[in-house]
């Protein structure tokens, strides 16, 4: 019989409702339930595409005799962390404090209070891993909630009080370039300089690093920072963790070589890395990283795409049940497929009969294309279009497969994160699909904005749920910008200060410089949280920081201004130290410190003009193309544009250091202004 799980939206929710747990979610009844029956609560978070969530479920959720402990003794809640990031949050942070790891699935027992006395992320059924078993973990908790109440009573204070202290940070400094020099050193400390990325194993993109080392090259003249980020793009999109022949990234590596990914395709990623390998393509005009972004914004359109033109959140790591079943393959398989052609293929793709994962193979490239056009006597277009031929042909059987399941629901923030990798995209290649998927995607969170009066974080068959949180508010806003910088239409600028206005009124904390993660509407929990560090994705605070920057120099809003120089000087000083969880912030502060270059063009007709500007990388670079003279006349009411006339023929204004240039007519002369 279902339990109450059955009327929600959530798919991962909904994964949960036929087990025999008497599962609840998140809401008054259960919290009440909890204190009416003097009774903890196990609170277990995870997401759908997430693997261990599955295991545990599997071994312990489904378990007829571990769910009767647990439904005799515990209110059993069940949270989507997407949908609900602020618990999550708070919850999360406890647990890497005790444990010194967080993780999926999280798993806290709490009082009926709400205050955490026991945490973890996943447990075996029985003892093993040095773990201890799910089963005579609830059992002995229970016991102890039922005679030693003063020792459980102890833990959860014990826990609250480090809760406390850690939502505090430390006091901040100025906004200065030694700031970025410390932060680079460290950063590069860090880094695998024979593979690429941050750490050992498991290893995971951080897209906002690898931009910072762009700019920090940039910033610095020290080509080796340049050189270990497009090292590490490169070295990511030839392994494993990079799908070779659908596009896409998959979660992270599970080891160091990016080979062998945990299979699992979050939309966050492939909206985060799309534009660092702009960036590297606007730097090195390879069109190796062209070729990548088309395929990862190809594949999000192809299969993360609703009937609404909206992005689905996620695909499983996992297939029937086994992780990567999807996209294996065995070298007589590709044999069959590709015939003649397979040679070529393997030897490129390093298909071997033994394979690399399990007995099979996870396609990835270690040989370069001449190499292949010496050995088979080929012109290297040759070889190029025979690997374009057969990847097609691939994907086409791949796609008779069985498929991972997909997360159908609408996020607000990754939905923005992705409009925003749709403009970058649009920009480097001139495709007109990723503009028109951006601007559609930003007038549909418009519109939702003005006809609720707020963001929503979650939308199922267009159905929003729950209150947005801050970053949900943020990266709205930060697309928004993106887009009205290629479209100059009035009415995304007009949105994005609405937006904005709206998430300082109800998230800005005036004392600590910093906004909460909730609204003051939001119900009250045991803390109301803070996020400064990047996590998964950047931080909700270093976004808006960048978003209000820009904002500020587009409008002229001095309140804009404030506030992002208020966040920016409150992490600095962790910034330096902490590098690896700032890397967003970091990417701001460059800004601000470089003061942005603002570039009007005026009238779009000369395309040579307009790709050239498009194709160079300008990380500090505002640049706004106005294609006719009625987006100019609405927007003449700001100081940005404020005097500049529309021309028959295609000009350029810059402005960098509170300086303008006249209007640029040649492509020499607009170069030389930069």
């Amino acid at each position: 019989m279902p339990n109450n799980l059955s009327k929600e939206t959530s798919p991962y929710l909904l994964q949960h409702k036929d087990n025999p747990v008497e599962w609840y979610s998140w809401n008054d009844e259960s919290l009440k339930k909890a204190k009416d029956e003097n009774k903890p609560i196990f609170l277990s978070v995870g997401y759908s595409s997430c693997h261990w969530c599955h295991v545990m479920a599997h071994e312990s959720f489904e378990n007829d005799d571990v769910a009767k402990i647990m439904n005799e003794n515990f209110i059993n809640i069940k949270v989507d962390r997407e949908e609900r990031p602020d618990l999550d949050d708070i919850y999360q942070k406890i647990c890497q404090m005790s444990t010194g790891q967080g993780g999926w699935p999280l798993s806290v027992f709490l009082t009926p209070e709400q205050k955490p006395f026991y945490v973890g992320t996943y447990f075996p059924v029985l003892d093993s891993y040095g773990r201890p078993g799910f089963g005579s973990l609830c059992r002995q908790l229970a016991q102890a909630w039922k005679e030693k109440p003063k020792d459980v009573g102890t833990s959860a204070e014990q826990f609250m009080s480090n809760l406390t202290k850690l939502e505090k940070v430390s006091d901040g400094g100025e906004i200065e370039k030694a700031v970025l020099d410390e932060a680079a050193v460290n950063l590069l400390q860090v880094a695998d300089t024979n593979y690429g990325g941050f750490g050992q194993a498991p290893k995971f993109p951080n897209a906002a690093n690898l931009s910072f080392m762009f700019r920090y090259s940039k910033l610095s003249g020290i080509t080796k920072f340049q050189e270990f980020a497009l090292m590490t793009l490169k070295k990511m999109a030839k392994g494993g963790i990079f799908d070779q022949i659908g596009g896409g990234f998959h979660r992270y590596s599970t080891d160091g070589r990016w080979l062998v990914p945990h299979f699992e395709k979050m939309l966050y990623d492939n909206a985060l890395l799309p534009p660092v390998y702009a960036e590297a393509y606007q730097i090195t005009k390879d069109p190796f990283y062209l070729d990548v972004v088309t395929k990862t914004l190809d594949y999000v359109l192809r299969e993360m795409t609703s009937n609404s033109g909206l992005f689905y959140s996620a695909q499983d790591a996992d297939t029937n049940g086994e992780e990567g079943q999807t996209f294996v393959w065995k070298k007589r398989e590709i044999e069959n497929i590709l015939g003649d052609d397979s040679e070529i293929f393997c030897i490129y793709y390093d298909v071997t009969d033994g394979g690399n994962f399990e007995g099979n193979t996870i396609l990835a490239n270690n040989i370069n294309i001449s190499s292949l056009s010496f050995k088979f006597n080929k012109t290297e277009d040759e070889i190029t279009e025979l690997l374009k031929r057969s990847s097609k042909k691939l994907l086409d059987v791949r796609d008779k497969r069985d498929q991972p399941g997909t997360d159908d629901k609408i996020i607000t923030s990754w939905n923005s994160m992705m409009i925003s990798a749709f403009s970058k995209g649009y920009r480097i290649s001139g495709n007109e699909k990723y503009l028109n998927a951006a601007t559609n995607t930003a007038k549909y969170f418009s519109e939702q904005f003005s006809k609720h009066g707020f963001i929503h974080r979650t939308f199922k068959n267009d159905i929003p749920k729950l209150n947005g949180y801050l970053d949900d508010y943020a990266y709205l806003v930060n697309s928004l910008i993106d887009v009205f910088e290629i479209t100059s239409d009035a009415y995304f600028l007009d949105m994005a200060q609405k937006i904005s206005n709206y998430m300082i009124e109800h998230f800005w904390n005036e004392t600590e410089n910093s906004f909460y993660f909730t609204a003051d509407t939001h119900e009250s929990l045991i803390v109301r949280p803070k996020n400064y560090y990047d996590l998964s994705v950047p931080s909700g605070n270093s976004v808006a920081a960048n978003a209000l920057l820009k904002l500020h120099h587009l409008v002229n809003n001095e309140k804009f201004l404030k506030i992002s120089k208020q966040i920016l000087e409150l992490n600095g000083t962790s910034a330096a130290e902490n590098p690896f969880a700032f890397g967003y912030l970091l990417n701001v502060m460059n800004l601000y410190l470089k003061h942005p270059t603002e570039i009007t063009i005026i009238n779009s007709e000369n395309s040579e003009i307009v790709n050239s500007l498009y194709k160079k990388f300008i990380p500090e670079g505002i640049i706004i193309q106005i294609k006719d003279e009625e987006n100019l006349k609405l927007l003449s009411k700001y100081p940005f544009f404020e005097g500049k006339e529309f021309s028959n023929k295609t000009n350029v204004t810059i402005c960098k250091n509170f300086t303008c240039s006249l209007p640029l007519f040649e492509l020499s002369k607009i170069e030389e202004n930069l």
